[in-house]
């Protein structure tokens, strides 16, 4: 083993450091109760608070400028002190050291929301320049421990102060920049990447297949393992540090690659690019394949007058087009008006807005994956207006978990690829199905079984959405332009943070400001008002539910118009 392969295994032992510690928007919930008692404010006010965590998003694009003129580590570093910034003044304003205006508080807000976009583009520079050959796997990988970073703080908050709520907004000053410090040691020595032979590109995929297994194992510890003694809840917390310093032993499977190849490779029959689904240099010829084709036979992916594609019998298998009868029908222009002809072609933001396939992933995600975000943003409100507040960090464990499962997950199209091939785009309607159901199941029944199974499936479906989107967008709308067309694409997050949760927020206000209501009582803390009983999120929950099944629908329709493209990439890379 190279002294550069170790090198290059530690830097994504430290960008899944990195993933696990810096998801501080999931703990919102645990103390948001506790922040709008302290400030005075209402239900609504409380939500832009938590939109303004939620915008940092849409500033990503910041991030990327800072990388043209600063070293990565200087990024991380600026991140780091961000969120330090961000979370210690509200920190402060908990305890009453020190007494702000809203204004200000929102600011802090968004500075902390910005600080996990900045660790984010860290983590995929990392994994892109360190793993070229394997990038979706390293990417869904690493994506998937930002999920449970909930469950490690609140693991860590109950190890120093069960009884404490505002510890979440010291540990979530802190950590990312310990693990920062942690993680300087590996980013300042990366290898040069050079090209790997197809043998090494099949030995790093099972690598990841054993990483994928350990992070399995870490998941379900942090979902079953857990205490409220603070003397267990410590070593509960050691052995959960243990599962993560464990990917530290990944030098040893280099040096027993030779056992796995004579005992487990040979039962593998990973042809070209092995558990890929859609790898980019299978793009690349791709694009040459149907250039060649189209030369020789006329096909042109859009009409003249740019009134959508032009549709020829090479094509016609893949859509199902049976006749010129078919073409005028609704469902016809529906699938087959302004169709993407293949995958991996190149779209520039301009030509990206006017495609229609953008606009149903957009609201795809905005229906799906942003109202789980919303959701596990007022987790703790809900907790407490059904009375479940002892509940509140349970149901945050709960929810990160099963983001983390769900992140993990959309890596399995990747893995069962050559057994069961499926559009990416065909995962993710089926992600968002969870969605809908979860929400109808808590409005039927408030009790704690039904909430516990709600947050579990929300979490599992938002987190799927999450970890496949990078991939998606990559494949419709081109490797090359992933960065500025994915930052586009989640402009819906902050988007649908203010509209669901000011949605949430009003229902809830009004129910608390109602009276006559035997359904729930008023209760004020702080000037605070508190909205007690099932009505207060009751048609909420049938309100997003309703939205997810139209971001279902979206995705469906999705599905149908891209599944001639995939079919089509796959056959073409079958032929090769």
């Amino acid at each position: 083993m190279t002294g550069y392969e170790s090198r290059k295994w530690m830097i994504l032992v430290a960008t899944i450091w990195i993933q696990a510690f810096t998801g501080t928007n999931f703990d919102f919930s645990a103390y948001s109760s506790e922040l709008k008692a302290v400030l005075g404010i209402s239900q609504v006010q409380l939500n832009y608070l938590a939109t303004a965590s939620d915008l940092g998003k849409a500033l990503g694009w910041s991030s990327g400028l800072a990388l043209m003129y600063m070293p990565l580590w200087s990024v991380m570093f600026v991140a780091a002190f961000m969120g330090l910034f961000g979370y210690g003044i509200q920190w402060f304003i908990i305890l009453d050291f020190v007494s702000l205006p809203y204004f200000v508080v929102f600011f802090l807000c968004l500075l902390a929301g910005s600080s996990i976009t900045w660790f984010n583009t860290v983590c995929f520079v990392l994994c892109i320049k360190n793993f070229p050959s394997n990038r979706p796997l390293a990417l869904a990988l690493t994506v998937s421990f930002n999920g449970v970073s909930a469950a490690l703080y609140n693991l860590a908050a109950i190890s120093l102060n069960p009884s404490s709520t505002h510890i979440y907004l010291l540990l979530n000053a802190f950590i990312p920049l310990f693990t920062s410090i942690v993680s300087l040691i590996p980013i300042l020595r990366q290898p040069p990447v050079d090209p790997l032979p197809s043998d090494s590109i099949k030995h790093e995929q099972l690598i990841f297949v054993l990483l994928n297994f350990l992070a399995i194992i870490t998941g379900f510890y942090l979902l079953f393992v857990h205490s409220n003694d603070l003397s267990t809840a410590r070593v509960i917390f050691g052995g959960a540090i243990l599962l993560l310093v464990l990917p530290l032993g990944i030098p040893g499977i280099i040096y027993a690659r030779d056992w796995f190849q004579r005992k487990v490779f040979s039962s593998f029959t990973l042809q070209g690019s092995g558990f890929l689904l859609v790898d980019d240099d299978d793009l690349e010829f791709h694009r040459e394949f149907l250039s060649r084709e189209n030369s020789q036979i006329s096909v042109t992916s859009y009409g003249v007058n740019g009134d959508g594609p032009t549709l020829t019998l090479s094509l016609t298998r893949f859509i199902g087009s049976s006749g010129d009868g078919d073409e005028g029908s609704c469902y016809g222009k529906m699938i087959g008006e302004d169709q993407l002809f293949m995958l991996g072609e190149e779209h520039k933001a301009e030509m990206l807005v006017k495609r229609v396939d953008f606009w149903l992933y957009y609201f795809a995600y905005f229906c799906g994956g942003t109202i789980g975000l919303v959701y596990s943003n007022n987790l703790g409100q809900i907790a407490q207006s059904l009375g479940h507040t002892s509940m509140t960090s349970t149901l945050i464990t709960l929810y990160s978990s099963f983001s983390f499962f769900g992140r993990l997950l959309s890596a399995a199209p990747d893995f069962i690829r050559l057994k069961f091939y499926f559009a990416r785009t065909g995962w993710l309607a089926i992600a968002l199905v969870p969605t809908p159901i979860a929400f109808f199941l808590v409005a039927a029944s408030g009790n704690e079984a039904a909430l516990q199974a709600g947050t579990a499936l929300i979490g599992l479906s938002s987190g799927f959405i999450f970890a496949a989107a990078v991939s998606i967008t990559s494949e419709l709308f081109g490797p090359n332009s992933v960065g500025v067309n994915h930052n586009i694409l989640i402009t819906n997050i902050p988007i649908g943070s203010l509209v669901y949760g000011f949605l949430a927020a009003l229902i809830y206000d009004n129910n608390a400001a109602a009276a006559g209501f035997a359904t729930f009582s008023i209760q004020m803390v702080n000037d605070s008002v508190v909205c007690m009983g099932r009505k207060c999120y009751f048609s909420t929950f049938i309100w997003w539910g309703c939205l997810a099944i139209l971001g279902l629908v979206s995705s469906v329709l999705l599905f149908l118009r891209t599944r001639p493209a995939y079919e089509r990439f796959e056959q073409n890379r079958r032929i090769s």
